[in-house]
């Protein structure tokens, strides 16, 4: 069968560790927003691709600890 061309956002809800996150699979990338959150992580295809997301998580996590509280 032949796939689908991703061309417009496709949003799914996904319950993980006791919590319900919308993931929406885009044309630029993959976003993960805890449900009632209006921001969350998003990473694009060509950090998928090229293997830099474990990368961009521990950078995220070093910029969010360093932040003031």
């Amino acid at each position: 069968p032949m796939a689908t061309k991703l061309d417009k956002s496709i949003k799914r809800e996904l319950e993980h560790g006791g919590k319900v996150y919308t993931i929406t699979i885009a044309p630029d990338g993959v976003k993960v927003v805890e449900k009632g959150k209006r921001n969350g992580p998003h990473v694009t295809w060509s950090s998928i691709i090229n293997g830099d997301t474990a990368l961009n998580e521990n950078l995220n996590v070093s910029v969010d600890a360093s932040r003031p509280q």
